[in-house]
């Protein structure tokens, strides 16, 4: 009987953490078709949409990576792994930079997604119902990142729009993974899950303000800190339902 129900909690976690990250070649494949005229349109719009994937993401750090990496451990390791976490994507950024490989929205979109789905394997038999908001939270957050992602790597790179989309349908794999390792190994290591969450939390924070934010300013039109506040919004709102 209790494996049967570890079976099922298993398969739950794969299926739910897949859809979340199904939502990224989503967000490919509209970017990958979305044509938006007059052109000052199609331009303020995109700007919006980085703009709200920013405020998404600065959600996720402020609601929901940082409260419960802070949860479980000393001020010491907090500050460890938080500067670790910021130190390294900067690291990251300064090498993908030289190597002309401009791709801060796919680090952060990947950044919140696998330490999320990590969280959600992790916690899933304390609270089935959380996870199941926590993984539709994600999906959403998801699918303007990959929208972002894919529109960076097709003025970036010379990869070709079916390319880029089944990459990012294999990186939806990634969720599956992190969730049963996250069942199976981290459950019962709630300082791990902590100290992973602050390290991403570093690295996104990092990433918004010096990649997602310059690349979201668009002069004299306001659609695009709307898009922030927006973003920022459905984490509050996902934040507040998760809560009760």
């Amino acid at each position: 009987m209790i494996q049967a129900l570890e079976t099922n909690g298993l398969l739950q976690i794969l299926l739910l953490t897949l859809m979340a990250g199904m939502a990224m070649p989503l967000g490919a494949a509209i970017a990958s078709v979305e044509r938006i005229r007059p052109r000052w349109l199609e331009t303020e719009v995109r700007h919006s949409v980085i703009a709200f994937g920013g405020g998404a993401l600065l959600a996720a750090v402020a609601l929901v990576l940082v409260p419960e990496g802070t949860s479980n451990l000393p001020v010491a390791a907090i500050v460890a792994c938080f500067a670790a976490g910021g130190i390294t994507f900067m690291l990251l950024d300064r090498w993908l930079a030289a190597n002309g490989t401009p791709a801060s929205q796919l680090v952060a979109m990947l950044s919140d997604f696998v330490p999320e789905a990590l969280a959600l394997g992790a916690t899933f038999s304390i609270s089935s119902e959380g996870g199941v908001l926590l993984a539709c939270i994600i999906a959403l957050q998801n699918v303007p990142e990959g929208f972002n992602s894919y529109r960076e790597l097709a003025q970036a790179t010379g990869y070709r729009r079916l390319q880029v989309i089944g990459g990012f349908s294999a990186m939806a794999l990634l969720g599956p993974v992190a969730g049963a390792v996250g069942y199976f190994l981290l459950s019962d290591s709630p300082q791990v899950v902590s100290g992973i969450m602050l390290f991403a939390a570093g690295g996104i924070l990092y990433i918004i303000f010096q990649d997602i934010a310059p690349q979201a300013s668009l002069k004299r039109h306001w659609a695009p800190p709307l898009g922030a506040l927006a973003g920022f919004l459905l984490g509050v709102i996902g934040e507040a339902v998760l809560s009760g």
